[in-house]
């Protein structure tokens, strides 16, 4: 009898991890299973939403980018607002320069989402194309369609585009401001802190602060100083509140002097020590 009890009670202890050891691994969930572009692209020239909607979910999960034309092809072909704004989506995510030929077109959409999502995924897809595109869409009446454009050539680098980012700048296009102030060169910083007080602030502050973070030798020191000063003889909240996240943000690599400046400017004085 106790031969068998003691033979259960080893059943029992093999049947326990050991103390101390440790406990067995979860399996991994099996990856995602190879997109199969066949039934893909069948998916998405099958006419029912619901399935191309699915269709563009699994590209998207997938980002296999091999399905890319399978998406350019169902935007040249159009489809519905909502298929339109997910394919455009899905484009932007798989970030194909040649996918710009097919979205470009959609900056001229009816609907106003679509173009601005169009504009958003151009950003994306880059290349000579997309900003052609993003130029001529800042010319746009949709003001918000403007702003996006102007968002996606700053992200760009678009350096070309300064002068049509500066002609859309009065026209509700704050967005326009930040563009100029990440790709300005020294005379066109210089024109653009010149404008400070001749459009309204909110206008033009996304810009201020890519021209005092720069450390590229493109904007000279002079301009930043000058913007500065502007800023400081504002005495404004907005103005003050500019400087010390621009004093806060400043980096290391750049010019003492500038840094000292903001200082000075935060306490209320000029870089050369006078006061308001």
């Amino acid at each position: 009898m106790f031969q068998k009890v003691a033979a259960f009670g080893l059943c029992l202890l093999g049947s326990v991890p050991a103390l101390g050891a440790p406990a067995p691994r979860a399996e991994k969930p099996p990856a995602h299973a190879n997109l199969d572009l066949e039934t893909t692209k069948k998916a998405l020239e099958s006419g029912d939403e619901a399935r191309a909607l699915g269709a563009l979910d699994e590209i998207e999960l997938n980002t296999d980018r091999k399905a890319a034309p399978l998406v350019d092809a169902l935007l040249n072909r159009g489809a519905s607002t909502k298929l339109l704004l997910r394919a455009l989506g899905v484009a932007g995510a798989l970030g194909q320069e040649a996918s710009s030929a097919a979205i470009a077109p959609y900056t001229k959409h009816r609907s106003a989402d679509v173009r601005r999502a169009a504009a958003q995924s151009l950003a994306r897809t880059k290349g000579p194309l997309a900003v052609q595109a993003l130029r001529l869409a800042l010319r746009s009446s949709d003001a918000a369609l403007r702003g996006a454009a102007a968002t996606g050539l700053g992200a760009l680098g678009a350096k070309d585009a300064v002068a049509d980012l500066f002609s859309v700048l009065p026209r509700e296009t704050p967005a326009a401001a930040g563009a100029i102030g990440a790709l300005c060169n020294g005379d066109e910083c210089a024109k653009f802190v010149a404008l400070l007080g001749k459009l309204p602030f909110e206008t033009m502050q996304s810009g201020f602060l890519p021209i005092l973070l720069r450390t590229d030798s493109e904007v000279p020191d002079a301009v930043k100083l000058k913007l500065i000063e502007q800023l400081r003889r504002l005495a404004t909240a907005k103005a003050n509140e500019l400087l010390t996240t621009a004093r806060s943000s400043f980096p290391a690599n750049g010019n003492p002097k500038v840094k000292a400046a903001i200082d000075a400017a935060l306490r209320g004085r000029s870089a050369a020590g006078e006061e308001p």
